[in-house]
């Protein structure tokens, strides 16, 4: 599970040169880490090492721990991006391998413009090469080239692991071992009986409940109300499940918030009683895995017979009344902009029927959270009350899109509005309700 440590906050303005000497910002990346991981500190090293050989200061740490360089960019890291977004707060920024910054050449392509087109000096520390690979704004080719030939064989060593790491959990789940990785709800890991690897047992906590969850569904419980009550009785989600059973800390970030714990939701609920691994079976991306002659492959001891998962399966489908689909990707403008100020969650578009326009919506019910102000408002209305406050603060007359609005750390909080009102409700929302901000800034009104 990723572990992203609590960075800086970014400054909102130029610091001055109290040192007198130019400020660098030490960057830290991970893909994995545990709670005995000793390279961070060895990381911190190296860079102060680097940050010395500069003459720099370093003013902050920009730290993401259990993050991929192979999947996310330096600009999509929790992390670092917020600081990428600030150049003005520093001079340079200093890792301690190029393989911290980046594993491939595309993202070290899109880093070495930022630099020169924000006037920012790049910094690996190198300690095996002994002297730091420094990239100032007017490097020449001969840097570039050996930036880019370290990140090609960054990219290419990200490349062979992948590959290696693919063919040996597909032998794993031909086999039936447990080869890491979410452990199901209602499982543990335990010694694979020929003595090799692991496969799965019922977990003594959790597969009771599992039975209890299934009896309850198959008499006409809801799961909205199943997934409530789970949180009442503080009963760790799958995901928090497996952290404890692994010694690590529950919780971690989602939507670009910090949880100490995740909460049960009608759709982990669902995720759980629709998994083939209730009848023991390996699974792969949520479909049995079977063996060459169609078998499925058995991972382990089974909390369902093939009647019971197939009783429980018919139950959830006539609920579902057909309606389950593939989650399409949305184009609404203000997802991951627009909060709800009762809750402080994400509020999403929901579509009016017959209607050109729809609405933006509190979900905290979905979250298995009990909102006490949900805020709802008309989606025309917000995205141009967003996109005229948007111009007036940044004098942009093109049209924004909601990556423009990401970037610049837009965010328009939504409070509840109030019942009944006359005709003068149909012309725009309530000013009163809405809160604009840029970058953790309200803006003067003019």
């Amino acid at each position: 599970m990723p572990h992203h440590s609590q960075p800086s906050a970014p400054p909102t303005g130029a610091e001055p040169l109290l040192t007198g000497r130019p400020r660098a910002l030490a960057a830290l990346r991970l893909s994995c880490v545990t709670s005995v991981t000793t390279s961070p500190g060895r990381l911190r090293s190296v860079v102060q090492r680097c940050a010395d050989h500069l003459g720099s200061h370093l003013v902050a740490e920009a730290s993401d721990l259990g993050v991929s360089a192979r999947t996310t960019s330096p600009f999509e890291r929790p992390g670092l991006s917020p600081w990428l977004q600030r150049p003005h707060a520093y001079e340079a920024v200093v890792w301690s391998h190029v393989d911290r910054a980046v594993r491939s050449v595309e993202h070290m392509t899109e880093l070495i413009a930022w630099a020169r087109r924000h006037g920012r000096t790049l910094a690996f520390g190198m300690p095996e090469d002994g002297v730091p690979l420094v990239v100032t704004p007017l490097a020449g080719g001969s840097v570039i080239r050996r930036c880019m030939e370290l990140a090609r064989d960054a990219q290419r060593e990200a490349e062979a692991i992948s590959a290696r790491l693919t063919s040996a959990h597909a032998t794993l789940r031909e086999e039936g071992r447990y080869g890491g990785g979410l452990v199901p709800f209602g499982y543990r890991k335990a010694p694979h009986p020929p003595g090799s690897g692991w496969c799965l047992a019922p977990d003594p906590e959790t597969a009771s409940l599992v039975r209890s969850l299934v009896s309850e569904v198959r008499s006409g419980r809801s799961l909205i109300a199943l997934a409530r009550e789970l949180n009442d009785q503080g009963v760790p989600v799958p995901r928090d499940r497996h952290a404890q059973l692994q010694g690590r800390r529950t919780g971690g970030r989602r939507h670009g918030r910090d949880f100490d714990h995740f909460r049960w939701t009608s759709g982990t609920l669902s995720k759980v009683l629709r998994s083939p691994s209730l009848k023991g079976h390996r699974t792969h991306r949520g479909q049995t895995v079977r063996d060459g002659a169609g078998a499925p492959v058995l991972i382990g001891q089974p909390l369902l017979s093939d009647a019971e998962f197939d009783a429980l399966q018919a139950a959830l489908q006539v609920r579902s009344n057909g309606t389950r689909r593939p989650r399409r990707p949305t184009s609404a403008l203000l997802i991951g902009v627009v909060h709800c100020q009762g809750c402080g969650g994400r509020m999403y578009f929901a579509a009016r029927k017959g209607y050109p326009h729809g609405d933006y919506v509190c979900r905290a019910t979905a979250r298995g959270e009990v909102c006490p102000a949900p805020a709802g408002v008309r989606s025309d209305w917000l995205e141009q009350y967003t996109l005229d406050c948007y111009r007036r603060v940044t004098g942009k007359e093109a049209s924004a899109t909601r990556e423009d609005l990401l970037r610049d750390g837009v965010r328009v909080t939504v409070a509840k509005g109030r019942r009944g009102g006359g005709p003068e409700r149909n012309r725009g929302p309530e000013a009163s309700r809405l809160t604009f901000t840029i970058e953790g800034r309200t803006p003067q009104s003019g």
